[in-house]
């Protein structure tokens, strides 16, 4: 007779084409954010989790609060299965994404399989594990066994933009309060801690004018690229500035867009700049944030406008702040359950490390719900091209994920 393991596995092969199917339908709905109109893609997926008997909660941020958020609509979905007393898990997974970019050769949204892989955006990050946690709830549901606490799905539409109109929004309105958490993952591993990431936006004001007199403005564009350099010149020093957790290894910094000018033929007088700031565990995001500045400061100081030309003058403002994930005591549950169904499904050690992404498990970290990110993914993110063109999830990945999620449930949730 097989055992309780092996009845989820076999429920979930024979459920996987099924499973396949509704990751399709998540795929060919974008959620490009931005601009980040994501409530049409909630609908779609509570439609499609009611006709799987999984009846979701809309709960839909007022427009207020997702335009400061830089967003157009979102709605976030809550679905509840309660089983008895105890403790209650979350799984989250997001449904906005990046927008696709270029250089793709399948459809970033038709959800295309070749040769055994699945192509599109969010293939592997992250609406494979709205797909995974899914299948993984209605297998467990399938042993018809007695179980105690319950299980919440959260599907949420802020990761790109820090979560605070997604997961944080659910928390701080008292929504949900669960004991544990697993988010979506990207990779074999289970990832215990993250860096944080510090992201401003630079703007540099200078003088424009004719460019065939350029001596009669201030280009702001050169006085841009000055800063840049100094901006840039600080990655040689972060490599000296190394974590400790295994997975992470030093700080760095990226200017991710350039916008700016009016015309070919005008000296520039606006130039904006995005900085990325990734911060390991260790750091202090205040400090960090107070050294970027002062190096901006002393950079647009010491930039030399022309001869009779005007002082430059530079504006930072704060676009995000997302603190690092730092291990909580009580992830211990299902660290170890991971590491062992895992190990077994995959056939190989899972590691417990950290990863220089950032995620929105470190928003119910500062919130005291211990969690770790686990999830669909290859071996490594370069793998599965995550946020570049062609991403992509090998199918057979996403199956024993799920089978690894439903097994740590019923570990988790079996009564003593």
């Amino acid at each position: 007779m097989p055992t309780s393991y092996e009845q989820l596995d076999q429920w979930i092969d024979a459920h996987f084409d099924e499973e396949v199917r509704f990751l399709q339908e998540l795929v060919r709905v974008p959620t490009d954010t931005p601009p980040g109109n994501n409530a049409p893609h909630a609908e779609r997926t509570a439609e499609l989790l009611a006709a799987m008997g999984l009846n979701a909660e809309k709960h839909a941020v007022p427009e207020a609060e997702v335009k400061a958020a830089g967003l157009q609509t979102i709605t976030n979905l809550i679905v509840r299965r309660a089983y008895g007393p105890g403790k209650t898990i979350a799984l989250n997974a997001h449904g906005d994404v990046v927008p696709p970019g270029e250089g793709w050769t399948h459809d970033p949204y038709g959800g295309e399989i070749v040769d055994g892989k699945i192509y599109g955006r969010a293939t592997a990050v992250s609406k494979c594990d709205i797909a995974n946690f899914t299948f993984a709830i209605r297998a467990l549901e399938s042993l018809d066994l007695p179980l105690q606490g319950g299980v919440e799905l959260h599907v949420t539409y802020d990761e790109e933009y820090g979560g605070e109109v997604g997961p944080d929004w659910l928390l701080k309105n008292g929504l949900t309060k669960p004991d544990l958490m697993i988010a979506a993952g990207f990779s074999y591993q289970v990832v215990v801690a993250h860096n944080g990431c510090l992201q401003l936006e630079v703007t540099v004001h200078g003088d424009m004018a004719h460019a065939a007199i350029p001596d009669s403005g201030t280009d702001a564009l050169q006085a841009a690229v000055h800063i840049l350099n100094a901006l840039y010149a600080l990655n040689a020093d972060y490599l000296n500035v190394t974590s400790k957790v295994e997975g992470i290894t030093h700080p760095y910094l990226n200017v991710g867009q350039i916008s700016g000018g009016t015309n070919t033929n005008v000296i520039p007088g606006k130039v904006v700049l995005k900085v990325d700031r990734r911060m390991i565990p260790e750091e202090d995001p205040a400090e960090v944030e107070a050294a970027l500045r002062h190096t901006i400061e002393q950079a647009a100081a010491s930039f030399q406008p022309p001869r009779g030309g005007r002082t430059i003058q530079v504006d930072v403002k704060r676009i995000l702040l997302a603190r690092a994930l730092k291990p909580l005591p009580g992830n211990q549950p299902l660290v170890q359950a991971l590491q062992k169904h895992g190990e077994t499904v995959f056939g190989e050690p899972i590691p417990a490390v950290g990863t220089p992404l950032y995620t929105d498990v470190r928003i119910y970290g500062e919130h005291g719900i211990p969690g770790v990110i686990y999830g669909a993914g290859p071996r490594t993110v370069r793998e599965s091209n995550a946020k570049r063109a062609d991403e992509n999830l090998d199918l057979q990945d996403l199956r024993r994920a799920t089978k690894v999620v439903a097994r740590t449930l019923l570990d988790l949730l079996t009564p003593a």
